[in-house]
Formats: structure tokens, C-alpha cells, sequence
């Protein structure tokens, strides 16, 4: 089965990659999904969950800073000069988790003070509730596309390029084949016919 270079990412290195790319960048936005939830009905904005929310929304969002410029600088720069998207569903995969990541560096700059500075707090909690939908949504998107199989577009992985190159000879030219074979078998009916040679001189001097 061929891969996208999303789910690429995510199996080499292991278990790092899988760590860093998706274990750590979920679980801080599922920790800002449910406290966001908890504000909403509570209301309660100076506990301990009040915090935790503001943390994970600040982390998350500079964490996905460093993880959208390193995708960008080795992954869809060079894929892309060398023209080795593995079809539409690639492009999908890797852009849609670029795209998740942008909502929660916005809740980053909100609770960093560097915009929505006029809303009040549930203005903001709004806000954070959109940018979290934003962030499942195109998230979900990213890890569907990315365990597709690109083949099923027309994709031809390396493995497949591999196997048809080890079978050449299946493909040969059959002018060529026959003569091969002709000439073959006149070896072999040369060989059948010719005298067999002597043992040995019969005439032992002394």
C-alpha cells in the first residue's frame, strides 16, 4: 500500500514523530476543547480549569508555529519543486493539517494579548469555541486524507516501479524473443548432431 507523505511523516521515526506531530499537538487541543466547554456552562473564569485553558491555548498555538514552519521548509517546498505530490489527495492531507494549525495559533495571539484586545471575556470564549471547531474540522480532514491510499487516484509508489522494472524481460520485443529462441535451438541441434569427440589417442606409444 502506498502512503501519503502525511502518513509518512507520522510512521518513520518511530515512536518520535508520531509523539511530536500528532500525540502532543492533540492532547493540547483536546485539553482546550473540553476546559472550553467547561467555561462556557460554568462561567467560572478564576479557577484552576480557567487557567489550564489559557495555557493550553498559548502552547498549543506556539507549538503549531514550530510545526508549520518545519512541514513548510522541508516538506512542501521541496515536494513541490520536485513535483513529488502523490496526487490530490497528498496535497489534501499535508495542506489541511498545515491549515488546522493556524485557528489555534490565532487563540495563542488572543490570550497573548495581540488581538480581540476590545472583546470581553465571552467575546474571546467565542472566539476560542470557533477557532477549536476550526481546528477539529480541518484536523480530521488531514488524518482521513492522510491514511488514504494515493493509488487510488492513479499513484504509482516506488515498490510498484520496482516490481515492473524486475519483469522487463516479460516485456521484450517478440521479434527479438523468437530469434533468441531460434538461434538457441539451432545451438542445440548443432550440438545433437556433431560427432562425439574422441576420449583419447587409442595409440599408446611405449
Amino acid at each position: 500500500m502506498n502512503m501519503t507523505h502525511y502518513m509518512e511523516l507520522l510512521a518513520v521515526n518511530q515512536p518520535w514523530n508520531l509523539i511530536i506531530f500528532m500525540a502532543i499537538p492533540v492532547i493540547l487541543a483536546e485539553t482546550l476543547a473540553i476546559t472550553e466547554l467547561y467555561l462556557l456552562f460554568t462561567r467560572k473564569f478564576d479557577g484552576a480549569v480557567y487557567y489550564l485553558n489559557r495555557f493550553a491555548g498559548i502552547a498549543v498555538g506556539i507549538y503549531f508555529i514550530g510545526i508549520i514552519y518545519y512541514i513548510v521548509a522541508n516538506a512542501i517546498i521541496p515536494i513541490t519543486k520536485a513535483g513529488e505530490w502523490r496526487t490530490i489527495i497528498d496535497v489534501i492531507a499535508v495542506f489541511t493539517y498545515v491549515i488546522a494549525g493556524l485557528p489555534l495559533i490565532w487563540i495563542a495571539l488572543q490570550e497573548l494579548g495581540l488581538v480581540n484586545k476590545a472583546l470581553d471575556q465571552m467575546g474571546k470564549l467565542k472566539i476560542h469555541a470557533i477557532c477549536v471547531a476550526l481546528f477539529l474540522v480541518f484536523g480530521h480532514i488531514a488524518m482521513i486524507a492522510g491514511m488514504a491510499d494515493p493509488s487510488i487516484l492513479g499513484y504509482k509508489g516506488a515498490t510498484a516501479h520496482q516490481m515492473s522494472g524486475s519483469n522487463d524481460y516479460e516485456h521484450c520485443d517478440p521479434a527479438m524473443h523468437q530469434q533468441m529462441m531460434g538461434d538457441h535451438q539451432k545451438m542445440m541441434n548443432g550440438n545433437a548432431s556433431s560427432p562425439p569427440m574422441p576420449m583419447g589417442n587409442q595409440n599408446h606409444k611405449h
